[in-house]
């Protein structure tokens, strides 16, 4: 029989991390995915990007709605609780033989706790991750320590899986799913991704993806505020295409200046709430450098041979390829950024850059261990301790 893995996504980008191994899984006569979906693939004012999971032909097996109209850490909180209840009732459905999880949201932290309290064998892709600036890091590694099989990036990411006691032999380097999906993709021609975001892209342009820095001491109306008052100075032949906010606490305040920012400049900025995982690959290979501090800026865009100007701390600790600048969330610093990484030496230093993440084929490994690694006992752990110096 086949073996049904539940593979739950909350949100675009990471559900553009997770297609071609999911498209894998189907076409593999050993393996069901049931995939969950939750999060703001969900809610319409994050885009409802459910539609371009089912534009796919992807087949959805549960859908869970957790996302509050509400911007606090309170809402944050209360989304918490309806993710775990929700996907504890998706799984007793669906009785999967295993769940797989991706990242550090905490909607992942939700459907992690349900497989828990199920007995349910737990695989977790991107694990053994740093990003200091944000919540996001503690729920990595909460979820690090309740899943069985572990798929990382990189040697370094695995060593720190082992130290936080997982056994060697479950953690497995395979490499960075985003860069499968580069080599997998196909792109949009410039006119239609100009037709779909009412925007002339002109010689120069700049994809923004800015989201909330969760454990900063500026409210993120500061820091966007910074963000912003920055990109104002910017030359005007330059074009902005900001990415939808995620649903962190803050998320909306910064969505809504981000809007009255646009607003105020026709023709040079748009903002879309979600390009979609083809139109955002298609827009990374024709713009000039990416702005913000999304992790997409530190795995994926290296591979497009552009800069990413890399703001405040949410990234602190990923490992870092030379197109990234970095700097604090102050208006003067990221001009000064801005200004390199629109300077012809800057992208001239850039050719033949190599992204330390992988190979792009992830994907394949992953399908391979989720196949055929034994389940039988998998849910018993044992923390290995790290020999004394």
């Amino acid at each position: 029989m086949k073996r049904r893995i539940a593979i739950v996504t909350g949100s675009r980008a990471e559900y553009g991390l997770l297609s071609r191994l999911i498209r894998l899984l189907a076409e593999d006569g050993r393996t069901e995915p049931l995939v969950v979906v939750t999060g703001t693939h969900l809610a319409p004012e994050f885009g409802m990007t459910v539609t371009e999971i089912e534009a796919e032909g992807v087949a959805i097996a549960e859908r869970v709605e957790i996302v509050l109209a509400s911007d606090s850490g309170l809402g944050m909180a209360k989304s918490l609780a309806l993710a775990t209840m929700g996907l504890a009732e998706a799984f007793a459905r669906l009785t999967p033989d295993l769940v797989l999880v991706f990242g550090d949201r905490y909607e992942m932290l939700g459907a992690a706790s349900a497989a828990m309290a199920l007995r349910l064998p737990l695989a977790h892709i991107a694990g053994g991750q740093l990003t200091e600036g944000a919540v996001d890091d503690a729920i990595r590694h909460a979820i690090t320590k309740l899943a069985h099989l572990h798929f990382t990036a990189i040697e370094a990411y695995g060593r720190r899986i082992v130290q936080m006691g997982e056994a060697p032999e479950r953690v497995f380097v395979v490499g960075s799913t985003g860069l499968d999906a580069i080599r997998d993709g196909q792109r949009l021609p410039r006119a239609e991704l100009e037709a779909r975001l009412g925007l002339d892209l002109g010689q120069r342009s700049l994809l923004v993806t800015f989201h909330p820095e969760t454990l900063s001491a500026l409210a993120p109306e500061r820091q966007v505020a910074e963000l912003l008052a920055a990109l104002a100075g910017i030359e005007d032949d330059v074009r902005l295409i900001f990415t939808g906010v995620n649903a962190d606490a803050g998320g909306r305040a910064i969505a809504a200046a981000v809007e009255a920012f646009v607003a105020t400049r026709p023709g040079r900025a748009v903002a879309v709430k979600s390009l979609g995982h083809q139109g955002y690959l298609s827009a990374l290979a024709l713009v000039s450098g990416v702005v913000g501090n999304s992790s997409s800026g530190l795995i994926e865009v290296p591979s497009f041979g552009i800069g990413t100007v890399n703001i405040g701390d949410r990234q602190k600790g990923r490992l870092r390829a030379a197109s990234i600048i970095d700097c604090p969330t102050e208006a003067a610093a990221i001009a000064a950024a801005l200004r390199r990484l629109l300077s012809p030496g800057f992208r001239a230093g850039l050719a033949g850059l190599v992204n330390p993440f992988g190979d792009g084929h992830a994907s394949e490994r992953i399908r391979d261990i989720l196949a055929t690694h034994p389940l039988d006992g998998l849910i018993r752990k044992s923390f290995v301790d790290t020999p004394s110096p």
